[in-house]
């Protein structure tokens, strides 16, 4: 192993209870907060949300206060939905996204309302109470996310604490339109960001692609360089150096990785289990299931795939899963995480200890979710 991961770095920086998220922002405003829409969450430190705005191509950090101590979800949520939907006294709730606040265990959901389309954030604690946090009155900044000449922000896919600075991958309208997307600390109003262009290699296509945009990421470090770990529809995984990330450069990935065509990325992170580290991405299959019980599955690598950049074993040549069997010789390493089959969405509290969002009824797509705390082998 080459270096300790630069995400299980930035883990151990979100997940301590006391860090003071107040010195991350400038010139906060306090009041006032409104969102348009609702997409991709995620926490930094001392309970410092992200929330995308895609509405109007923008992301908002507020400071939550939600900073501990940590109370990990005692039991199993039946009913995810209603229960959401009845704490903000809807008819019913669309889930955008789910993310684990590790400062506090409390798990955090963005949403839109029923009829309406009204967006919300909500909360469940690890006693299981939900709640519809007061963030009117919370101090936050509002970051624009700046596009090409007459293109337009179509939509944000992932985003993420990134150490000294806020990662956010979306998809734009130009023909370049897979876009990366990095905001310097400290976060303040306005349009500051840094974006390029990415293209990237489909390994299970055998072409490069421009327009399909990055589903889930993680940062990353290796041997000093800051890279962004990302997973795309079918399924390469690829990274990109974050040094080349200014405005108006076209970068391209290295695809390290391919765990097979016919799925669609849904969340990624990275844990350590008996001295090896694991990189975990959850998926949505929308072919026909070759195994196991639900569409919704997911798999794991070893990190020594992420290190590889020789031409004999990236992009054309990238390591490939058999996707015919859970795990085998023709993949070492590359395995089948059973325990997130039905993992419609998967957030890390600590380490191999995630909160996951389960299909109930995988032959009924209409069926309510439950949410549970579970660990990764």
């Amino acid at each position: 192993m080459k270096t300790l991961s630069f995400f299980l770095a930035v883990a151990l920086t979100v997940g301590f209870a006391n860090a003071d998220s107040g010195s991350h922002l400038k010139d906060a405003q306090t009041g006032g907060l409104e969102l348009k829409s609702v997409g991709k969450i995620s926490f930094g430190p001392g309970g410092l949300l992200l929330i995308s705005d895609p509405g109007s191509a923008s992301v908002v950090a507020v400071e939550t206060g939600d900073t501990g101590p940590v109370v990990k979800l005692a039991k199993r949520i039946e009913n995810i939905e209603g229960a959401l939907a009845k704490a903000c006294d809807a008819e019913n709730v669309l889930i955008a996204d789910m993310a684990v606040n590790p400062a506090s265990g409390t798990t955090w959901f963005s949403v839109n309302q029923r009829p309406g389309n009204k967006p919300a954030i909500l909360a469940l604690s690890g006693d299981g109470k939900f709640s519809v946090p007061d963030l009117s009155g919370r101090s936050y900044v509002r970051m624009n996310l700046p596009s090409a000449e007459n293109a337009k922000l179509r939509n944000v896919t992932d985003l993420a604490w990134g150490g000294d600075s806020v990662i956010v991958a979306g998809q734009s309208s130009e023909e370049f339109a897979n876009k990366i997307f990095q905001i310097p600390i400290p976060l303040e109003h306005g349009e500051n960001a840094r974006f390029a262009s990415a293209e990237t290699y489909h390994v299970a296509h055998r072409r490069w692609e421009t327009k399909a945009p990055i589903q889930s990421f993680i940062p990353w470090e290796e041997d000093g360089e800051h890279f962004v770990v990302g997973a795309f529809a079918c399924t390469p995984i690829a990274k990109f150096p974050l040094e080349k990330i200014e405005t108006g450069n076209k970068i391209k990935g290295t695809s390290v990785v391919e765990l097979g065509s016919g799925n669609r990325p849904r969340d990624m992170i990275i844990y350590e289990k008996d001295g090896e580290e694991w990189l975990v991405t959850n998926t949505q299959r929308f072919k026909k299931n070759l195994f196991g019980p639900s569409k919704f599955w997911a798999a794991r690598v070893k990190l020594e795939y992420l290190e590889v950049n020789e031409a004999d074993e990236t992009n054309e040549n990238a390591a490939r899963r058999n996707v015919n069997a859970p795990s085998g010789p023709d993949a070492k390493g590359m395995e089948v995480v059973e325990e997130l089959f039905g993992a419609v969405l998967v957030s890390q509290l600590e380490n191999a200890e995630v909160v996951v969002m389960r299909e109930t009824d995988p032959e009924n797509a209409e069926a309510p979710h439950a949410v549970e705390l579970v660990t990764l082998p």
